[in-house]
């Protein structure tokens, strides 16, 4: 269904469609994706009338009207985790009828009617294709008085032309494509996303300017495989192009992307990344194994020394670059001799910091039903031993920029003791969790904003962030531009737009401390293939 069917739904009333229509929070868990998706969720709920609920609101205190899970179906335990949530919300549900709850994403996708049949007080199961019908069925379990269940099994708008309420104000997610078209066996996404759907590079490019002149200063270009992105519309390169493209784009200082596939990472993207100013010395590059026997049984359609050429090169071009990685421990099969070819990979590879997983089964991949399933305990060590060594490693590497010089996108809530050291958050270029300090005595009038851009060098490396107290350093009070500097912004004008209410905005609602908002954009506009 798409966003024009809240318009004529005959269910609505003129005065239902202009009327308030209570709280509500989204609740997201899993991917990137899924985190996208739920500013999709909040920005059609608003467009519809409802409003975020305050912070610290309590739906099982029946302080919310209507509360949406956007759930993962690749995570472990994840059906658990919203089935004892769920749980923890019938009581409230029974003494507030009136309350709805709405499950959405990739569990839904996969589960369907069964939620409601173990969760019965449920009011609306949706999928990842439909996100947009959500107004309409909360409506309908409202009208009709029992649950509703709607799962497309393909796309029928893109999610980009939704109306969107994201999530801050200075960084931005832009899907260039959804859905994917490799078969790893350990994967459910193809089955709960669906093929692989790419936008054209004019539609992607106008909704990044269009974030970029709401505040934005950083864009993260989001795909299960970016760089397969353009082969749905013939062109192999349209990946690095789009990159190259995202450079011209006045304001826009900080590009990102993720993620890509090895088996598919070409060399132009390389050249496109060293080439164009605003995309950040970063790469997140899935390894899942490092041996190829395990490759094989994956379906991985790559190999180690393959993955390694590609870091090769990557550091040749951009020897300032930071690699992260996601790998798999205890795959079905694997034996010690797979597991340490896994070791020497990380070892060789240097990456910066890493996802580490146990291997669980999925139910529906292929790889649920193979033989030689892993016991626990020896996952479980394998699992222990990798991440020492990654570790160890992140240290390392961390350890090596002592003393360089950091720019920080200052952001908020990335630091969890920031009351206690005074101490600011964010991200550098290369996507490093820094933690700096301001020089003493500094007006409040002139404290960097989230969305602000601090320069400052790094005193002290930590096994998974850096330290930059360089502000305190001055002996006789004056600061070079190295030590300490900042440089407002737009996307701090726009957080403190934000946080003074002067965008006429509010926060996404997902329970916790309510983030300053980024606006409301009403999406864009599809357009007609030829």
């Amino acid at each position: 269904m798409s966003l024009s069917s809240l318009a004529t739904d005959p269910l609505m009333t003129d005065d239902a469609r202009n009327a308030p229509r209570g709280t509500y929070q989204v609740r997201t868990f899993g991917c990137q994706m899924n985190v996208h998706d739920s500013e999709r969720l909040t920005g059609i709920l608003e467009e519809s009338g409802y409003a975020a609920a305050p912070a610290g609101a309590d739906a099982r205190r029946g302080e919310v009207d209507v509360i949406v899970f956007n759930t993962c179906a690749v995570r472990e335990n994840a059906d658990k985790k919203l089935y004892g949530t769920l749980g923890s919300l019938r009581p409230a549900k029974e003494a507030n009828p009136g309350m709805q709850i709405a499950v959405g994403g990739c569990l839904a996708q996969k589960d369907r009617a069964e939620i409601v049949e173990r969760a019965p007080w449920v009011d609306v199961v949706f999928g990842t294709h439909n996100i947009g019908s959500l107004p309409v069925l909360l409506d309908r379990a409202r009208h009709n008085a029992e649950a509703q269940v709607e799962i497309l099994e393909s796309l029928e708008v893109f999610p980009s032309t939704l109306p969107t309420r994201r999530e801050s104000a200075y960084a931005a997610w832009v899907s260039i494509s959804v859905g994917c078209n490799n078969t790893c066996t350990f994967c459910i996404v193809p089955s709960l996303r669906g093929k692989e759907k790419d936008r054209r590079p004019g539609e992607i490019l106008a909704e990044v300017r269009d974030v970029v002149d709401s505040g934005a200063l950083e864009v993260t270009l989001l795909g299960q495989n970016v760089n397969s992105y353009g082969v749905e519309f013939g062109d192999r390169g349209a990946f690095a192009k789009l990159l190259r493209a995202c450079g011209e784009i006045e304001g826009l200082e900080r590009v990102r992307f993720t993620s890509p596939h090895p088996a598919m990472f070409t060399d132009d993207v390389i050249d496109a990344m060293a080439e164009t100013q605003n995309v950040m010395p970063q790469l997140h590059m899935p390894l899942q194994s490092g041996s190829d026997d395990v490759l094989r049984r994956m379906k991985r359609s790559y190999r180690s020394r393959k993955f390694l050429g590609i870091l090769e090169r990557v550091r040749e071009r951009i020897p300032e670059a930071a690699i992260t990685t996601d790998i798999i421990v205890g795959f079905p099969g694997e034996t010690e001799d797979d597991f340490q070819r896994t070791l020497d990979v990380v070892e060789a590879s240097r990456f910066s910091s890493a996802f580490t997983f146990q291997y669980s089964i999925r139910p529906g991949t292929p790889a649920a039903t193979m033989d030689d399933q892993i016991p626990k305990e020896i996952v479980q060590e394998r699992y222990e031993r990798l991440t020492a060594l990654q570790d160890r490693i992140t240290f390392e590497e961390n350890t090596r920029l002592e003393g360089s010089v950091v720019e920080v996108l200052v952001a908020e809530g990335e630091g969890e003791r920031e009351h206690a050291t005074h101490r600011l958050s964010g991200r550098s270029r290369d996507h490093r969790l820094v933690h700096l300090a301001l020089p003493p005595g500094l007006p409040a009038a002139d404290r960097p904003r989230p969305g602000d851009l601090v320069t400052a060098t790094v005193t002290r490396a930590a096994p998974y962030y850096l330290i930059a107290d360089s502000a305190l350093g001055a002996m006789d009070g004056s600061l070079a531009p190295e030590q300490f500097s900042v440089r407002r912004t737009r996307s701090g004008d726009a957080w403190e737009a934000g946080v003074s209410g002067t965008d006429g905005g509010s926060s996404c609602g997902t329970g916790g401390a309510a983030a300053p908002p980024g606006p409301v954009t009403l999406g864009m506009p599809s357009l007609r293939r030829p």
